[in-house]
């Protein structure tokens, strides 16, 4: 799920991005933080216990100072190269993540020789003794994690989109397809899309329409839940223009 502009806004009650100051989307399903390289002043972060892995996002984030990434799915120490020049971090919280493997000294080591500024790592103070030993015992980092590659709008690993097609058959992306998309529709009081909709689109064009019709409407299940009643209202009598436009439209098609 992409964090969107309205999310944020909404989120930390500001006029705009750059009031943003502290942001917290603490279980929030978030897998897309790219709206924060327009977030030049925010300070605080928490996206702890969420589906993050790029943190690349995060390195126009010039006057970050604390930053909790706690249980996401940060596969990689590299993805500390984003953090290495924000001057003004002092609190990292990334305990819980792949990459923090089984060595947690090796871990913790290797995350202060980059970061070492840090004041607390985990919830834990950083010591002096601990700084000098990071440059004996950690790694350092010159490089980012590869890089990976996008089409038609859709992020992935490389290699994942050949490695998929062998395994998925058309007819498994179409039901996962179907399924997911009408138990939103169903959460949001919508009809069920009949399974001839999907029938004319590619197994890879239908995957990254999905995700992308997918993560629209999660945000829009998101931001419902930050509205009072009158803001719910406005967003009924929407809904209902809309659909009757649309149903409109299809009488017109039959």
């Amino acid at each position: 799920m992409r964090l969107t502009r309205a999310a944020v806004l909404a989120r930390a009650k500001a006029p705009a991005l750059e009031a943003v100051r502290r942001l917290n989307c603490w279980g929030s399903h978030l897998t897309d933080i790219s709206i924060c390289r327009d977030l030049p002043n925010i300070e605080v972060i928490t996206f702890s216990v969420n589906g993050i892995s790029d943190l690349e996002p995060l390195n126009q984030c010039q006057n970050l100072s604390e930053l909790y990434l706690r249980k996401n799915n940060i596969a990689s120490l590299n993805e500390l190269f984003y953090l290495k020049n924000l001057p003004r971090l002092r609190v990292l919280w990334l305990s819980e993540n792949p990459c923090c493997g089984s060595d947690r000294h090796r871990y913790r080591m290797t995350v202060l020789r980059n970061l070492p500024s840090l004041q607390k790592l985990d919830n834990q103070a950083v010591t002096e003794e601990e700084l000098s030993q990071a440059l004996v015992d950690g790694e350092e980092i010159t490089a980012p994690p590869a890089r990976r590659r996008v089409e038609n709008g859709c992020s992935e690993s490389a290699g994942s989109s050949a490695a998929e097609s062998m395994t998925e058959t058309a007819s498994e992306l179409l039901e996962e397809s179907l399924e997911e998309t009408n138990k939103i529709r169903e959460e949001l009081g919508m009809k069920p899309v009949p399974r001839d909709k999907f029938s004319s689109f590619s197994p890879r064009e239908t995957d990254c329409n999905r995700k992308k019709r997918n993560n629209v409407l999660n945000a829009i299940l998101l931001l419902t839940k930050e509205l009072d009643t009158e803001g719910l209202e406005m967003v009924q009598q929407t809904v209902g223009r809309r659909l009757q436009a649309l149903r409109k439209k299809e009488l017109q098609e039959e």
